[in-house]
């Protein structure tokens, strides 16, 4: 697929990376990622992936924007109060490139509708705001074989993550996954939301860029894959620091006696 004249002079930055370059920058174009969850992580990685020329980019949240959401969430505005996310989010990235196809899945997702959802998709970025969606999202990918990049956020920390779980190590072992990281859901009340705790919204910003570069890297192949590890960012300090997870035979979804052969178990 040969780029436009236009396209060459909009991309014409990524083009003159070595890293990056034509190919990679026709990988992006024919890319399809989903984006789970239209909130504070999510807003800055759909816009920076429509910058970059994603060319298909799935949104699913089944929520409506609220006037609370704007100190963060940067995909809308206030003009959208009471919208749905995922058709205020299709509008900013379209805006910012027409070469961009947005999908809208305006939905929860659930372990009816996360296979077929994921399976459309080349790797997923989530940044849900509560555990029980991302072990949901964490074993769907898994079973899909779909890379994960994985983000979250609190008051001033934040930490992403990519999880390729179907693949295996250079000692056989299965690579790390996010039941590797949490083994299992906190108990309800046991971890403050952000609605209870509170968040920085330029944090929200700093993370979710962080976890879009992630995914650009998987999709062009540039640098080194944050597979396997955690980075952590703290904000107050202004201090970074990148964490080796290891897989645990125990795990339910990938240890040496799984238990979890398919999603049944997710509400």
């Amino acid at each position: 697929m040969a780029l436009s004249d236009t396209q060459l002079e909009r991309y014409a930055r990524h083009i003159v990376l070595k890293e990056i370059g034509g190919p990679g920058q026709q990988k992006l174009l024919k890319a399809r990622v989903l984006i789970v969850g239209a909130g504070g992580l999510g807003s800055p990685c759909l816009i920076y992936l429509a910058a970059a020329g994603v060319g298909t980019i799935g949104i699913i949240d089944n929520d409506e924007v609220s006037l609370s959401n704007l100190q963060r969430q940067i995909a809308h505005g206030t003009a959208d109060v009471g919208r749905a996310k995922t058709e205020s989010a299709a509008q900013a990235a379209r805006r910012i490139n027409p070469d961009v196809r947005v999908i809208e899945h305006r939905v929860r997702l659930t372990a009816a509708n996360a296979l077929d959802i994921i399976s459309q998709y080349d790797i997923v970025a989530d940044g849900c705001d509560n555990f029980a969606t991302r072990f949901l999202v964490n074993d769907a990918c898994y079973f899909a074989r779909v890379p994960l990049v994985s983000a979250a956020v609190g008051q001033f920390e934040g930490q992403v993550a990519t999880f390729r779980a179907f693949e295996r190590d250079a000692d056989g072992k299965p690579k790390p996954n996010y039941r590797d990281f949490i083994g299992e859901t906190p108990a309800p009340g046991s971890v403050p939301t952000c609605e209870e705790a509170g968040v920085l919204g330029a944090l929200t910003g700093v993370v979710g860029s962080l976890q879009t570069l992630e995914v650009i890297k998987e999709i062009t192949g540039a640098g080194e894959s944050l597979a396997g590890k955690l980075l952590i960012y703290d904000a107050l300090d202004t201090r970074f620091r990148t964490l080796t997870l290891k897989w645990d035979p125990k795990n339910a979804l990938t240890g040496e006696t799984p238990t979890i052969t398919d999603l049944s178990g997710h509400a």
